[in-house]
């Protein structure tokens, strides 16, 4: 099948002699003012020096989301220097969080001009979840299950985004269906990587390895990863932009998918960049 492959002009760099403090509401902020409607905060796992108390229903952070607020950075416009701030992502990952970890990177060194409020998982112990621990990124249970008072609900969910303003949602390698709700709530503001060429070898139960075998099996000569936007069903969004591998004769599985995993990490990156 022939892809459309898209590509960003970006610029390499971006001056940052002026800061413009955004205020970004911290979870205890968030709590106190939500009237009528409590947050089960038996989803939320957080680095020590964010502080719990199970009595008051209090939490603070000393440091991770204050950090938010005071970043920003200066842009030039014909000479002109205005104050821009940077857009607050939330990413949602299942797994092992590669391209989590390649649009964090991407943040630090200021080739995104965003930063990563809160990372949405619903598997506290996949290598996502490990790398936003260690960076003191908190972290969502999402979603919650039925037999468990743990994670967070859809409304809760959707209530945390709004009152700290995300301007963008990336699912990075999240295999839930995103709830309806959530998808009205932000409008062509939710975004997916898929390791195909969609439409092709998309939709409900390709995912991960089941599609570059799916792949190699049909006997095509390309593949890559797709990033689309995100409705109420799987992989059936408008797409934004394709990266284009070739699929080799001697190609197994597991060696495919390493080609395509090296173009996600590229082309999630200059999305987001152009995004931001």
């Amino acid at each position: 099948m022939e892809a459309q492959n898209l590509s960003f002009s970006l610029s390499s760099t971006i001056p940052t002699s002026q800061i413009q403090i955004q205020k970004t509401p911290s979870l205890q902020f968030l709590l106190k003012t939500k009237k009528n409607h409590s947050l089960n905060l038996k989803g939320i796992f957080l680095k020590p020096h964010f502080f719990f108390s199970p009595k008051n229903k209090k939490i603070e952070c000393r440091n991770c989301l204050q950090r938010v607020e005071s970043e920003g950075s200066t842009v030039l416009d014909d000479g002109v220097s205005k104050q821009v701030r940077k857009k607050k992502l939330a990413v949602f990952v299942s797994g092992g969080g590669s391209n989590f970890k390649s649009i964090y990177e991407a943040t630090a060194d200021g080739i995104v001009h965003g930063v990563v409020v809160v990372l949405v998982t619903n598997k506290l112990d996949c290598g996502g979840a490990k790398y936003a621990r260690e960076q003191g990124i908190p972290l969502i249970l999402f979603p919650k299950a039925k037999d468990s008072s743990e994670g967070w609900s859809t409304e809760d969910l959707v209530y945390a985004l709004r009152t700290w303003n995300i301007d963008f949602i990336l699912l990075a390698g999240y295999l839930k269906l995103i709830p309806t709700e959530l998808v009205q709530a932000f409008p062509r503001s939710i975004f997916n990587i898929h390791p195909s060429l969609l439409p092709a070898f998309g939709g409900k139960g390709y995912y991960g390895m089941k599609v570059h075998k799916a792949v190699i099996a049909s006997g095509a000569r390309y593949s890559g990863p797709t990033i689309h936007h995100v409705d109420e069903h799987y992989d059936t969004g408008r797409i934004l932009a394709q990266g284009v591998v070739p699929v080799l004769a001697n190609d197994t599985a597991e060696t495919l998918a390493a080609r395509v995993l090296q173009e996600e990490h590229k082309l999630y990156v200059e999305v987001a960049a152009a995004l931001c």
